[in-house]
């Protein structure tokens, strides 16, 4: 069978959809669970990463040290996993994130915007750390455009390119071009992450690994920003009906799917109009919460918030316009 790598991104992404607030206590629960299930990469932190905890994106109540030490602590076998966006955080950082015991560091910038990658990438190569770079927003720019960014990051030393789709607006076909080229044009492994805005999470990552992929992202329950991820519980056995092995223990992972609901996981994801528009507009699925609370400070309906956002092409950090286009909306 095909071997996938599984990064499980529930302790980072998951953090999103409760305001950056996951507790010391449940990242060592779900650690503990990811040990005995065998999942090979653990990703932990702030939704938007390494020094990520703002007033802008978003205070987490536990700091980035906390963090990752509670989950270094209980991952001997998988590895810890970061991601970081150059700008949020610095190389101090980076340094910082090794001490923590952090294992593999996923370089992360808007998908025009690789060459901001640089300093990052090339000083954690040096490093001797496992270091990816991401592509966040893929939907915005074309394959062809994302082949040639991908091989920015990959001159600077990333062993692989992951792509997200942020916005939860790709279908099937649309994976299979975009990994397709990126696995013929690159000479490095390639990685999807999902977002289940038009209901395809699922699909597009097993048409991802048809494309070449070997690395994808998925969280328990789905967890994760907006409409969610691909759900772990249901990437493992789709995946081994499809041929792949992951190596990750579907027993143990199905069990823990109920119990992260009374420690982890407050309410399973689901699919709202809010969130198909925002995948059909290629919007941030994180802006879910600041697009709704803009809609009743200044009384405007969402669905012109949102098309409005999408015309001006809003990205990740720009939460503060937001407000901005709401007000003016209203005022028009």
């Amino acid at each position: 069978m095909n071997n996938i790598t599984i990064t499980d991104s529930s302790l980072r992404d998951g953090n999103h959809s409760v305001k950056h607030t996951i507790s010391l206590d449940s990242i060592e629960k779900y650690c503990q669970f990811a040990e005995r299930a065998g999942i090979p990469i653990v990703e932990v932190g702030h939704g938007n990463g390494l020094a990520a905890s703002s007033l802008l994106v978003g205070k987490s109540p536990n700091t980035d040290q906390e963090m990752l030490t509670t989950a270094k602590k209980y991952l001997k076998n998988s590895k810890l996993g970061i991601h970081t966006i150059p700008g949020l955080s610095t190389i101090d950082d980076a340094k910082a994130a090794i001490d923590y015991g952090v294992d593999i560091f996923r370089v992360a910038t808007h998908c025009t915007e690789a060459t901001l990658s640089k300093s990052h990438i090339e000083y954690l190569a040096k490093t001797g750390k496992e270091v990816y770079g991401v592509l966040m927003m893929s939907a915005l720019i074309t394959a062809d455009e994302l082949v040639e960014q991908a091989k920015i990051m990959e001159s600077y030393g990333a062993e692989a390119i992951i792509i997200m789709d942020s916005t939860g607006t790709y279908l099937p076909s649309d994976v299979e071009e975009r990994i397709s080229k990126l696995k013929a044009h690159t000479n490095i492994k390639v990685g999807f992450h999902a977002h289940n805005n038009l209901g395809c999470a699922v699909a597009n990552s097993l048409t991802a690994v048809h494309a070449g992929a070997t690395y994808i992202d998925a969280c328990i329950r789905g967890f994760g920003a907006g409409a969610g991820n691909a759900p772990l519980e249901l990437i493992l056995p789709v995946f081994e009906k499809s041929g792949y092995s992951t190596g990750i223990s579907f027993e143990e992972t199905i069990k823990e799917a109920d119990k992260v609901m009374d420690y982890l996981v407050p309410q399973a994801p689901i699919t709202t109009p809010i969130n198909i528009l925002t995948g059909l507009t290629r919007l941030f699925s994180g802006f879910e919460k600041p697009i709704i609370k803009a809609s009743k400070l200044y009384g405007v309906e969402y669905s012109s918030l949102i098309f409005e956002l999408g015309n001006r092409k809003l990205v990740a950090g720009q939460e503060d316009l937001i407000l901005e286009v709401a007000q003016k909306l209203k005022n028009k």
